[in-house]
């Protein structure tokens, strides 16, 4: 959520922002609505004021044993006048409320400005990118021949987006789950099992609720909702909470199913594992000083790198454009693998900058010392990794000649030894 002041202080700083990101909001909704309020509490004030003198003046009448009906009509009038006003500054304010939910966050200064992901801009590579010798099956062909991979089964039991994963490939998926939630508690990660339903507060807080609704999967009987990525109860463990600034930065990292009706993706590309209603990812969240928040979104981006490097896969860091950020980011980058049997870039981490965006609307403050005034932290999320792209890069880039696929160096502890699929 957007501060108020920063509305009300610098209003064409927040309009340039917005239209930046190329979304459509009520703004100047906002900006009116908050003039209106201030003006009414400005009346109800003086009213207040002015109540309180003439309270003053019944009591020295009725001291002076002088009549004092006409003040007392007077004060229950002015009571009558101040309690609407109340009531209208009640209705405003939650009107203002609701619409601040609806205002995307304002990108960093330094984020490129651009309209769309065609504007976003490579960082740095690594690995290197060769052209095989050999033809390169997609994900799901040799997945299907490798029986590691059940996209008939998925359809069957569930609908089309949902996958099942067989044998030597549910081995994968685990595999690669223990080996990044090992790696991260290495890196200083607390690693959290959460629920993978939360209440109306917690999505709200993270800024999946006004805005992203049609997205997600929703429980009417309850008013809860399945996950569409850990960050959601992560970030929420700190939901309403006061944390002394020596105990910060705030590091977890946990695992989870991740639930979306991915409802705009009509015409995308859905073949294979490229876009899935559930998957799989582990997800880092820092709950941080916000003097540090860029250099921990830094290390937040090198920590999910190391996961790539590690499973040997080339990948590319993007950072995104004002046109191509989420809602709630300020900043954010998105690590791609680069995938050959389907011959393009396959996003398969972000690593994202809220500021106090979330902080301010999950209500998550630096306890502050005696003289100082309560701030809000810095909230950031990374996925290291999400599992469904991360097993199409695997199946494609470590694709043999001979029809298997090899098993990287430092995950073959975590597959009883395996060094093949197939």
């Amino acid at each position: 959520m957007l501060d108020r002041r920063l509305i009300r202080d610098d209003p064409d700083k927040v309009v340039k922002g917005i239209e930046s990101k190329n979304v459509d909001t009520e703004i100047g909704t906002v900006i009116a609505l908050d003039k209106e309020l201030l003006a009414i509490q400005k009346q109800s004030e003086e009213l207040k004021h002015e109540r309180n003198v003439k309270s003053a003046e019944v009591a020295a009448k009725k001291r002076a044993g002088e009549d004092a009906d006409e003040l007392h009509m007077y004060l229950k009038n002015l009571s009558q006048r101040i309690k609407d006003i109340e009531a209208k500054s009640k209705e405003a304010s939650a009107r203002l409320d609701e619409l601040l939910l609806t205002l995307p966050n304002l990108p960093h200064a330094s984020v490129p400005i651009g309209k769309d992901e065609s504007d976003n801009v490579v960082r740095r590579t690594w690995g290197e990118v060769t052209e095989p010798y050999f033809d390169v099956l997609p994900h799901w062909e040799i997945g299907e021949k490798l029986r590691v991979l059940d996209l008939e089964a998925g359809r069957r039991v569930t609908g089309r987006g949902y996958i099942v994963l067989r044998g030597d490939g549910a081995l994968l998926s685990r595999a690669l789950v223990n080996f990044m939630l090992d790696l991260h508690r290495d890196q200083g990660y607390e690693e959290v099992l959460v629920p993978y339903v939360v209440n109306r507060g917690s999505m709200v807080g993270t800024g999946q609720l006004p805005k992203m609704a049609e997205d997600m999967y929703h429980c009417e009987i309850d008013d809860l909702f399945l996950i569409p990525t850990a960050e959601v109860p992560v970030t929420n463990i700190e939901r309403d909470s006061f944390t002394p600034a020596d105990e910060l930065p705030v590091k977890y990292t946990a695992y989870s199913p991740c639930f979306r009706r991915e409802a705009g993706s009509h015409g995308a590309d859905t073949r294979g594992l490229l876009r899935v209603h559930q998957f799989d990812k582990v997800e880092m969240v820092k709950v941080v000083y916000p003097d540090d928040s860029y250099d921990e979104l830094e290390s937040l981006l090198d920590d999910a790198c190391v996961v790539l490097e590690a499973l040997e896969l080339p990948y590319r860091v993007l950072e995104l454009c004002t046109g191509d950020l989420s809602f709630a980011a300020a900043k954010c980058y998105d690590l791609e693998v680069w995938s050959p049997g389907v011959e393009k870039w396959l996003e398969v981490s972000s690593c994202s900058n809220f500021e106090d965006f979330q902080a301010r609307r999950a209500n998550i403050k630096i306890k502050k010392a005696k003289g100082e005034r309560h701030r809000f932290v810095h909230t950031l999320n990374g996925s290291g990794l999400a599992l469904a792209r991360t097993i199409a890069a695997i199946l494609e880039h470590h694709q043999t000649p001979t029809g298997r696929v090899r098993i990287p160096a430092k995950l073959v502890p975590y597959m009883q030894g395996k060094e093949y699929l197939g």
